[in-house]
């Protein structure tokens, strides 16, 4: 598995693809049911994590007055004064 967001896009349309299979008997569409609830979980947790990282890079771009803003989440380390 890659780590982008263009990849967890594609694992969750698949997800929506093997819900859609009429094929599925009550057993296997429970399966996905509950397969489906974890990898939105999953999803959700990648999606906040990384709204909070283009949040705090649009905030250090936003404010930088030549100082180094300290963001440990981007690997930004600061300024020690």
């Amino acid at each position: 598995m890659k780590n982008t967001l263009s990849d967890l896009n594609n694992h969750l349309f698949a997800q929506i693809e093997r819900l859609a299979d009429e094929d599925l008997d009550e057993a296997g569409l429970d399966r996905e049911i509950k397969r489906t609830v974890a990898m939105e979980k999953i999803a959700r947790s990648i999606i906040d994590n990384g709204s909070l990282a283009l949040e705090a890079k649009r905030f250090v771009d936003d404010y930088r007055t030549g100082d180094t803003v300290a963001i440990p989440l981007l690997g930004i380390k600061g300024d020690t004064q």
